[in-house]
């Protein structure tokens, strides 16, 4: 989807002990997420990138991999080199059958 520069895995590549970075609306995380995902929201990455490891695989993740393309070129332009685009995002995640969670007991679906 965004070609070379923007490095992506699919959901069954996700490795354990990730760091997946949900990107989403508060929204769309409150209705479901992987389990032990870490929230911020696209609009505020740019201010809060401090929050954003610089060692390990990040993998980071919107509804269908759009949003969570242009983050990932947006930190490797500030100069991460561990992020990595989940491609097909939250719904290719739910459709292989992983984990979704909310943190209010509401049964977990994508938006």
């Amino acid at each position: 989807m965004f070609g070379p520069q923007v490095p992506s895995v699919t959901a069954d590549q996700v490795a354990a002990g990730s760091y997946l970075l949900d990107v989403r609306e508060p929204d769309e995380w409150e209705a479901g997420h992987a389990p032990g995902a870490h929230h911020l929201p696209m609009m505020e990455v740019p201010a809060r990138m401090a929050e954003v490891p610089t060692d390990g695989e990040v993998v980071v993740v919107c509804r269908a991999g759009g949003r969570s393309g242009q983050v990932v070129a947006y930190l490797m332009n500030n100069g991460w080199d561990n992020v990595r685009n989940l491609d097909g995002g939250m719904q290719s995640w739910a459709a292989l059958g992983k984990d979704i969670v909310t943190d209010n007991g509401q049964p977990a679906r994508v938006l």
